[in-house]
């Protein structure tokens, strides 16, 4: 048996997966999250590692004697500190934090975009971790000097399981101080950072075992066999080996709370203009990845804090024909990622008259999360990159009417695989790698991954769509002047 751990912002996701790849048991968690101020976004590691305990030792009853390997996928870029006692300095800041936008302006305008990309692959966003520990650095100085470790989410569960300092080099990417072609810490970030490599955890590839479980959280959890722990991998990565998206495949789309495309490659490849982030892949590879702030959250907000409903279904009826709602709407709940690294930019409704309607608006937040997603396809076709597939994955996913729009909107095949559980079934394959259960990440997926629905695209719907794309893609230039 291995466990596959999704960290998420709002619960910790649990799944027990036996060697076959049948899922045995499925564990959730929830633990709060803290706004502080307006654009703080922030959690305590505790709370991430107390739930986690309780997820394991629920999922796993009955099952002890069969748990061979652990991994975590989370959240990426999160700041966490310790101090030289191990304990959390501060609340961690998350990847949906946007305070440190002075911070990222300096990276990006005064280090420089070309000095960026060239020291990391990929320049400053401000949920990117750099900009976080320069914020730090500038506005709680005591905090700073107490700094002994830093660390991303899902690693601090793997320090608090394993008792090693580690992270894997999927997770490490998105914290702008990775030489991602290289595969190590840049000496120059770390400079401009004003921290030394021994404040970072030593690099791992995810599939590789970092240790073993602690013996006495083993015991505690009833475990008298060793358990292996491996490095893990950000969400996105994870997802992406959960749904067989390696190098060699399509794309994967991701209708989370951010919304994600991720495009695997056997080779490093950068997106000049770096509005698509260049990373490195859980599989030992790399991919390019777009990730918009704001995609199934943005339906949450309209659905339950606008609309005050949980009947999402009932809410996607009688829509009229696809592609001809004059509503659009801007997911720019906060701010915005790529493709255009804007903190300010806002959501908005555009096109309303006196005849549009409830679901004339309900229909545009939907269209408008995949039009945000389709302005990063565009880049990628711009790099020469073209697929004429993907697999889609979250909980945008499981509405049969956004898969529909999916396949219309981006024009491309859409497959959904047997096992959608993403992130933590990612999570346990790497696990099961790590335990020499499968040779490789490739391996695993070409056994385990399973399509079981497909969708084709319509043609006429996507045909109306490109139109209403076009015009969709002129909202943002000619409202970004009015963002303040």
């Amino acid at each position: 048996m291995f466990v596959g751990i999704d960290l998420g912002t709002s619960a910790v996701k649990l799944l027990l997966m036996n060697e076959s790849g049948k899922i045995e048991k499925i564990v959730s968690k929830e633990y709060p999250l803290y706004l502080p101020k307006p654009e703080w976004s922030e959690q305590d590691p505790n709370d991430w590692y107390v739930k986690t305990l309780e997820g394991i030792r629920e999922l796993i009853q009955g099952f002890e004697e069969r748990v061979k390997g652990i991994a975590v996928a989370g959240q990426m870029h999160g700041l966490v500190v310790l101090d030289k006692e191990d304990k959390v300095i501060r609340p961690a800041i998350l990847w949906n934090d946007g305070r440190s936008k002075s911070q990222t302006d300096y990276l990006n305008n005064v280090v420089g975009k070309d000095n960026l990309s060239k020291y990391t692959a990929n320049i400053a966003f401000a949920g990117f971790t750099a900009p976080k520990i320069l914020w730090l650095k500038e506005n709680e100085p005591q905090n700073f000097e107490k700094i002994n470790k830093i660390m991303l989410p899902k690693d601090y569960i793997v320090y608090k399981l394993s008792g090693n300092f580690t992270t894997d080099y999927s997770d490490a990417s998105g914290m702008l101080l990775l030489d991602v072609k290289s595969k190590k810490w840049s000496k120059e970030m770390l400079s401009i950072c004003d921290i030394n490599e021994k404040m970072l955890p030593k690099l791992y590839e995810s599939y590789e075992s970092v240790g073993a479980l602690k013996t006495d959280i083993a015991s505690e959890l009833g475990i008298k066999q060793k358990v292996e722990v491996a490095a893990g991998a950000s969400d996105n990565a994870a997802a992406a080996v959960g749904t067989g998206i390696i190098a060699g495949a399509s794309c994967n789309i991701s209708l989370g709370t951010s919304g994600t495309m991720f495009i695997p490659a056997y080779e490093f490849k950068v997106d000049p203009n770096n509005a698509l982030h260049s990373f490195a892949h859980a599989d030992g590879y790399y991919h390019l990845m777009a990730c918009m702030l704001s995609a199934a959250s943005c339906n949450k907000w309209w659905m339950e804090d606008i609309l005050n409903t949980k009947d999402y279904a009932k809410e996607q009826q009688n829509f009229d024909k696809l592609g001809s709602n004059e509503v659009f709407f801007l997911p720019y709940l906060m701010g915005e990622r790529s493709p255009h690294n804007d903190t300010k930019a806002r959501a908005a409704f555009i096109g309303m008259s006196m005849n549009t309607k409830r679901e004339d608006m309900t229909q545009a937040v939907m269209e408008g999360v995949l039009f945000g997603l389709r302005d990063s396809l565009e880049v990628a076709k711009k790099l020469g990159i073209g697929f004429e597939r993907t697999t889609l994955c979250g909980g945008g996913a499981k509405s049969k009417l956004w898969r529909q729009m999916s396949a219309d909107i981006m024009k491309l095949e859409v497959d959904l695989v047997e096992t959608e559980e993403g992130p933590a079934y990612g999570a346990a394959i790497l696990a099961g790698v790590a335990c020499k259960e499968f040779e490789s990440v490739e391996s695993a997926c070409k056994v385990l991954i399973k399509v079981k629905e497909h969708i084709s695209v319509n043609k006429e719907a996507a045909k109306r769509y490109d139109e209403k794309y076009e015009r969709f893609a002129k909202l943002y230039p000619a409202l970004k002047g009015l963002f303040c």
